[in-house]
């Protein structure tokens, strides 16, 4: 069993010290202290209120790895701060050997702070963790796909690309280019049984994966070109840009327009037209 006293205390006192600016919401009226309330903290990582408060109070014992994951996410810890938060609860720390699933603060404000442009987080293995209202605007929001779809080599070897459109060379190259940085995360994480089970049942399921897969070809996707033609605002033709994030192994994913062009045009009315229909930054 973990140290209980020792949970209760870190989790009471990264909520005090986590400000509603920090995560994104209002400061509120009648607010005692600067940091989260339980209801804000509650709300961030998908628990009960009263699950919370048990918690703190270390009534509740054993939290699963996906609500410390949750918290963690929500109290914009630290990589060190997570793995001490899951060592007081009794949990094993995310293994260094499995991919990284964690959001540093660092990368959880670039994303907040990049707000006229589409923007997420991927892992290694190219699962979508985090994305900004305008990306779900453009792309659709990601919250609404099974677990399966929300990866990105998955969905694209079985379903396609509906509503993005390639030029031949550019179709070419993001399949390809797909399947070497996902045989490159195989490679850095060997342990990790969901990355296995991936690449098995794409293998069982994609012929034309497989035989991307037999070149054996290792590289990591940067860059790409697509047009997104099912936005409210018309076809919008994007330049893609795959950033290293920062001490991590996640992929922060931009999409850009070309200045003073009708896609750039297009854009921003999707700013305005998009963010009325989606207001909240999912993970």
């Amino acid at each position: 069993m973990g140290n209980v006293s020792e949970f209760a205390t870190v989790l009471r006192s990264w909520r005090d010290r986590t400000t509603p600016a920090e995560v994104g919401l209002p400061p509120g009226l009648g607010r005692r202290s600067t940091g989260l309330r339980r209801e804000e903290l509650a709300i961030l990582a998908n628990v009960s209120v009263d699950y919370l408060v048990r918690l703190e109070q270390g009534r509740a014992k054993n939290p699963s790895p996906h609500i410390l994951a949750a918290l963690a996410v929500a109290l914009r810890l630290t990589e060190s701060e997570r793995d001490h938060l899951y060592r007081a609860a009794g949990a094993a720390a995310p293994s260094a050997q499995v991919v990284p699933r964690h959001i540093t603060p660092g990368v959880q404000r670039i994303v907040d702070r990049l707000n006229d442009v589409p923007v997420a987080v991927f892992t290694a293995a190219h699962d979508i963790l985090l994305w900004n209202p305008l990306w779900a605007a453009l792309i659709g929001d990601p919250s609404t796909l099974s677990q399966a779809d929300r990866n990105l080599v998955w969905r694209h070897f079985t379903s396609g690309h509906p509503g993005v459109t390639f030029d031949k060379q550019h179709e070419e190259d993001f399949a390809g280019d797909l399947t070497a940085d996902l045989r490159a995360a195989v490679g850095r994480y060997p342990q990790d049984a969901a990355l296995t089970q991936l690449v098995l049942g794409l293998s069982a399921t994609s012929p034309e994966f497989r035989r991307r897969w037999a070149e054996a070809r290792v590289a990591e996707h940067r860059s790409s070109r697509k047009t997104i033609t099912n936005t409210p605002v018309g076809p919008i033709t994007v330049d893609c840009d795959v950033l290293s994030a920062p001490g991590s192994d996640l992929r922060i994913v931009v999409y850009t327009t070309t200045p003073g062009s009708t896609d750039d045009d297009k854009l921003r009315l999707l700013r305005v037209t998009g963010l009325q229909r989606f207001s909240t930054v999912g993970n």
